[in-house]
């Protein structure tokens, strides 16, 4: 479907209060970019899971629950990635008021939604693993399921019936609030008494050098760059089909006006 087989779509977005934006708009779900970034994670993903499960060594303490820093700590970065452009996009659609922003905005949170679980769920595995228990009200596990429950309830007030201004305004401000709780999960550590350990490889505070070395930091350093690419073609993907949803429900709405003017006529 494209948006030009859509009769009579401006003004119908127009009655519900949204501007279409100027920007060039998905006509597909799939796109160049995203056949790319395809391609891309066809080839790096195996790779990412055998320099995690087996090609990189154990570490000397942790031993083999250590290997699940490279799964746990990507997808926490993921979560935190799709989170932060929702949010900002939140902020544009307050802003702006275009659709652009209020699709983005709702795909981002969707897809970080996704990552914040299954950060909770690698996080419970690895502490079952390296504390003993899989749930402590450590600060930083708190604030991050409190973040995993803001994402579920933007993600509820956009499924209430509404006009696509009043949906967007309500879902923005929820989305707003992901910011600042992104910033208490990042500085828990610091603020409060923590299981978790400080920041080690990006901490410039350090006097001396700590942190991986060799096999281990290309691993991490890898891991980490793949996630990022996995998490911008879902990223884009959700917002191509959330575009094109929308264009569906506009034909539905051109539909029922139709039908109900053929009735009074």
């Amino acid at each position: 479907m494209t948006t030009e087989l859509v009769p009579n779509a401006q003004p119908a977005a127009a009655r519900r209060g949204a501007r279409r934006s100027e920007a060039s708009v998905p006509t597909g779900t799939g796109s160049q970019t995203t056949r790319v970034l395809g391609i891309i994670l066809l080839v790096a993903l195996p790779l990412w899971a055998f320099l995690a499960l087996v090609g990189t060594p154990l570490d000397a303490v942790q031993g083999t629950p250590y290997r699940l820093i490279f799964l746990h700590v990507p997808v926490v970065v993921s979560a935190y990635l799709a989170t932060a452009v929702g949010a900002v996009a939140s902020g544009m659609w307050l802003w702006k008021r275009t659709e652009w922003w209020d699709v983005l905005a709702s795909s981002a949170v969707e897809i970080a939604a996704v990552f914040t679980a299954a950060t909770l769920v690698s996080g419970a595995i690895w502490g079952g693993a390296s504390w003993g228990v899989l749930w402590v009200w450590d600060a930083r596990v708190t604030s991050t399921a409190l973040l995993f429950l803001l994402q579920l309830g933007y993600l509820a007030v956009r499924r209430i019936p509404a006009s696509v201004e009043a949906r967007g305004t309500r879902s923005a401000v929820i989305g707003l609030l992901l910011l600042p709780n992104l910033v208490i999960i990042n500085q828990a550590v610091n603020w409060w008494r923590s299981v978790h350990q400080a920041p080690t490889i990006l901490n410039p505070n350090l006097t001396e050098k700590r942190g991986m070395e060799g096999q281990m930091a290309f691993t991490f350093v890898y891991s980490m760059a793949v996630a990022a690419v996995l998490v911008t073609w879902l990223m884009i993907h959700r917002f191509r089909v959330g575009w094109l949803a929308d264009r569906v429900e506009e034909q539905g709405l051109e539909d029922a006006l139709a039908e109900r003017r053929r009735e009074v006529s």
